[in-house]
């Protein structure tokens, strides 16, 4: 489940009825119009690997090679114009790792490269994420300087203990101060909160939000902690870690007091004010395109003829080289008919709306009757809002997501 309460949801036990692999075509779609556009930049390092983290992160140890990753990062982006060429990137992601160890000259540099070699939107959203230590907070403004417009505040919580259960290199006050620093110097910014942590209880969790909310934030993002594969939490699981009930109560909470102060729920995981929802990731949640560039990025791009991923090399020095020598591309594939309804429904459905129906066919290029058992099957359980003109999960639906996503897994 997607921070939910245990068990399944009425009526799951018999089982999905999944779509047969027989009614797809294995060949790539055909595309209509393309998708809007985003790019990601993947700046790896950070000061200490936290020990809930299983994202592409490096502790720096020393010296980050700001200079020669600068470079790899721009010939790695030269390298892929030819699959974007011509198209307008509508929103900018820097995200890590954390980015904001980069020196402002350094993060200038790297928008200066995009502006040069890319259509960027005159409206773009650039969002860099950044972590609330002293030395990231002090160069908030150079970064909005360079181009920033949007901050992303990885605060996790404001309790010391929490902090220091969760291996944060911050603590209260560095967060406090980050946050009055991004309120103070961004048009908008979001705080990213964690929830059900070891020996947090609903009156913990009451404060953090509450100090949270205190900073009128345009946008706040949530997520329940979970110890996953290869990280030091699920070696060494921490002691004190809430359980499912619980767990379920304190997203109920978040979800009642984050609407009560004017935010908005239009993601499973993510609430905003009117006019601040995360234009980045309402792309990827509708299926849209985006270039990744930098260590590990993903990439999923349309051309009229097909839907290919791209994976970069993950290791810093490894994709260092290899994007100077031409290619930092470790993977890439094209999606066939077969993939497409579970990767585009395991988007969209996240998305409180939904999305039109007519999107379905627009971003795969498969008809909607494709899917037309598991939208009945799942209408049936209640995951699925009725309404025939959009795909938009039932509140249940919401609560039991993994299920009612996986209900459009092929057989």
């Amino acid at each position: 489940m997607s921070g939910a309460a245990a068990g399944r949801p009425p009526g799951a036990g018999a089982g999905p009825v999944r779509i047969p692999a027989a009614s797809l075509s294995r060949r790539a779609p055909g595309l209509t119009s393309l998708p809007p556009l985003s790019l990601y930049v993947h700046l790896p390092w950070c000061l200490r690997k936290c020990p809930y983290c299983d994202f592409n992160s490096h502790e720096a140890g020393g010296e980050v090679p700001e200079a020669r990753y600068l470079d790899a990062l721009r010939a790695d982006l030269e390298a892929a114009l030819p699959l974007v060429w011509g198209r307008t990137v509508q929103t900018v992601f820097i995200g890590g790792g954390t980015p904001s160890l980069f020196a402002p000259a350094s993060i200038d540099r790297l928008l200066a490269d995009v502006r040069a070699l890319l259509r960027l939107s005159a409206d773009a959203e650039v969002t860099l994420e950044a972590n609330p230590g002293t030395f990231e907070r002090d160069r908030f403004e150079g970064f909005r300087d360079a181009g920033v417009n949007r901050l992303s505040i990885g605060v996790q919580s404001f309790d010391e203990s929490a902090l220091q259960a969760l291996g944060r290199v911050h603590d209260r006050a560095q967060a406090l101060a980050a946050v009055a620093s991004a309120a103070r110097l961004f048009p908008t910014f979001n705080l990213d909160l964690m929830y059900a942590l070891p020996g947090q209880d609903l009156a913990a969790l009451r404060a953090d939000l509450g100090q949270a909310l205190a900073f009128a934030p345009p946008h706040l993002s949530y997520y329940h902690l979970t110890l996953e594969p290869n990280t030091l939490f699920a070696a060494r699981p921490p002691a004190g870690v809430p359980d499912d009930d619980t767990a379920a109560d304190m997203q109920t909470l978040i979800e009642s007091t984050a609407a009560a102060a004017g935010l908005a729920r239009y993601e499973v995981s993510a609430h905003a004010r009117e006019g601040h929802r995360a234009r980045h990731n309402l792309n990827y949640w509708s299926f849209g395109d985006y270039l990744g560039i930098g260590a590990g990025a993903h990439s999923k791009l349309s051309s009229p003829d097909r839907i290919v991923r791209e994976v970069r090399y993950r290791h810093p020095r490894r994709f260092m080289d290899a994007a100077l020598a031409g290619d930092a591309v470790e993977e890439r594939r094209t999606l066939g008919g077969a993939d497409l309804p579970f990767e585009f429904l395991l988007n969209a459905l996240r998305l409180v709306d939904g999305v039109p129906a007519t999107a379905f066919a627009e971003r795969t290029g498969l008809a909607l009757a494709t899917i037309a058992r598991p939208i009945e099957r799942a209408v049936a359980l209640g995951l699925l809002d009725p309404d025939p003109t959009r795909l938009r999960a039932t509140p249940l639906g919401l609560r039991f997501l993994n299920d009612l996503q996986a209900l459009f897994l092929v057989d």
